[in-house]
């Protein structure tokens, strides 16, 4: 059992997206695909990058399938699929945003 889940058999598929959205009919095609990679169980790793964790290659290559045929007429779709060992090696990080500090209070000196 415990070989049958280890991090070289479990994939992880990635799906990188630019998909136009200039007129209303180009909108609703990249929310329809957004719509139909999150009802195959994907998650939003970024705003255009979504995530599937499968068990096993055979089981990743039937999300492959299923995103290659709900891909859109226009766009750039990138599919990506690499082990839970490799995917376990993403170096992330999160930036901070600035905070707006004060301006302390002008001190007055006395002689």
């Amino acid at each position: 059992m415990q070989e049958r889940f280890n991090q070289y058999r479990v994939m992880w598929i990635l799906v990188f997206f630019d998909l136009p959205t200039n007129t209303a009919k180009e909108r609703k095609a990249a929310s329809l695909f957004r719509k139909q990679l999150i009802k195959d169980g994907f998650g939003m790793f970024q705003f255009s990058i979504y995530t599937r964790c499968c068990p096993s290659r055979e089981n990743a290559a039937v999300h492959v399938r299923r995103t290659k045929m709900n891909l859109p007429k226009n766009g750039h779709v990138g599919i990506l699929s690499i082990t839970d060992k490799q995917f376990g090696m993403m170096e992330l990080f999160y930036g901070k945003k600035p905070i707006e500090t004060e301006n302390p209070p002008q001190q007055l000196e006395l002689f």
